[in-house]
């Protein structure tokens, strides 16, 4: 099996690379320099000279907040370029496996989200993401798969954010009333891996990434994790606050967390585990860090 990544060059891009390491397929993996998925031309030339069995789609604009007032490249790379990808994959009767978000959702619900639940994003990154499953839902075959705060050893993330800063502050105030479930991107990607090997009927999943917590009770983990590995971590001492003590410009649903049953009912993937995957991506955090500062 032939198959191209998007969006190579991002956290889960990187982590799909190493979970397709271990297979015997071959892998195209694309950075932005080398396909522009916002170009029809490129997209349909890159796709007919390489003529992938699968296309998974990990590029996104993922700047939540800077979408706000960026929202034509917001919906230029999170929906324009998925028809591109859809079009593309029709001509060579490919398969589509496009990555979603639980930003869809104003999370006025307490209980997890199904993938039938009324959709109904607050800000631009989330219509943006929205409007991009209905163009992946044109190819002929699909599957969408949303998954929620993504963190890994690699790119920019919640949790290489916290290591950072308890290296320099003294004190922080992390959001306490914001629920969710950490999604590990290596998680996230072995599940693309076997959605890609075994492609489902057509439609729209959820990923769980395991428990729920705040941003808060995540952050208390990933500092109790990082002591553990480091004895002379520093631990600066966080202070749970509302989201009213820190607004931001662009409105984040209260509880997201994403119910995976359909997704281990239908195909067999079950959820991942963010508390599993903690400590070795503190780990290499804490590494690449220490390797930097030498």
């Amino acid at each position: 099996m032939r198959v191209l990544i998007t969006g190579a060059c991002g956290q889960l891009g990187k982590c799909l690379q190493d979970s397709f390491k271990e297979s015997s397929h071959e892998v195209i993996a694309a950075s932005r320099s080398e396909l522009d998925i916002t170009s029809s031309d490129s997209v349909e030339s890159f796709v007919l000279a390489h003529e992938p069995d699968v296309i998974i789609n990990a590029a996104a604009y993922t700047s939540v907040d800077k979408a706000e007032v960026e929202s034509d490249l917001a919906f230029k790379v999170n929906a324009d370029a998925v028809a591109n990808l859809a079009a593309a994959v029709n001509k060579i009767g490919a398969f589509l496996i496009h990555v979603s978000t639980d930003y869809v959702f104003d999370g006025s619900l307490t209980r997890p989200y199904r993938e039938g639940d009324s959709v109904n994003p607050m800000g631009v990154y989330g219509k943006s993401k929205l409007a991009g499953e209905r163009e992946a839902e044109k190819a002929n075959r699909y599957v969408i798969v949303r998954a929620a705060w993504i963190f890994s050893e690699y790119g920019s993330n919640f949790l290489k954010t916290m290591v950072r800063l308890g290296s320099e502050r003294d004190s922080l105030s992390i959001v306490n009333d914001q629920i969710g479930a950490p999604t590990y991107a290596g998680d996230l990607a072995e599940a693309l891996r076997a959605l890609a090997e075994s492609p489902p009927v057509s439609g729209t999943y959820h990923f769980s990434g395991g428990q729920r917590c705040s941003w808060y009770g995540f952050a208390q983990e990933i500092f109790q994790t990082c002591g553990v590995l480091k004895a002379d971590f520093q631990f600066p001492v966080i202070n749970p606050i509302p989201t009213s003590e820190f607004p931001t410009p662009a409105k984040r649903p209260a509880f997201s967390v994403l119910d995976g049953g359909l997704l281990e009912a239908r195909v067999g993937i079950r959820e991942g585990s963010w508390a599993d995957a903690l400590r070795d991506v503190c780990s290499k955090v804490l590494e690449a860090d220490y390797a930097a500062k030498k």
